[in-house]
């Protein structure tokens, strides 16, 4: 009996979105809310919300591997330690005006405002992290959009203050 239900738990697919997912309790994301959808240059990929989420509510807990350096994917848990997840929350895109917020001491995800079914889940990437694995210009089309993204405590690059200074100029009136 122990044996069939050995089984039958090793042959179930699961809808969690991270492999790992028998270590995992419940709350971890499934693919009942959540899309892994390729970008339209099929180099990278975002999460989008298949269902409708409501402002201010946990919609999920968040898994990975610790880390002793950033990597692309990684989240900031400490100045020592960075959390690899490449199967959701290291998905999201950055925005200036994110919906959801990575609250790193417990592992969840927040929304920030409603979300529709079919939004990516975005993020302020200054708001987990110090320094950046890669600085980059921004293309989020928000209205308080910063144009270059770093971390919170690093200054721009060399590319980032070439950049900068032509997006000023085409912001100006």
């Amino acid at each position: 009996m122990k044996t069939q239900a050995m089984a039958k738990a090793k042959n179930a697919r699961s809808d969690c979105l991270y492999p790992f997912k028998p270590a995992l309790g419940n709350d971890y994301p499934s693919t009942r809310d959540f899309d892994v959808v390729p970008s339209a240059d099929g180099l990278t990929m975002r999460i989008t919300a298949r269902v409708p989420f409501e402002s201010r509510v946990c919609i999920a807990k968040i898994s990975g591997y610790a880390l002793s350096e950033r990597r692309l994917h990684t989240l900031q848990l400490s100045s020592r330690i960075h959390l690899y997840d490449g199967w959701f929350s290291g998905l999201f895109p950055h925005s200036c005006t994110p919906n959801v917020f990575l609250d790193l001491h417990y592992l969840e995800v927040w929304t920030l405002c409603d979300i529709p079914a079919g939004a990516p889940l975005t993020r302020d990437y200054a708001n987990t992290e110090d320094v950046l694995f890669r600085q980059f210009a921004c293309q989020c089309g928000e209205l308080n959009c910063r144009g270059w993204i770093t971390g919170r405590d690093e200054p721009l690059n060399a590319e980032g203050q070439a950049f900068m200074a032509r997006w000023r100029e085409r912001k100006r009136p």
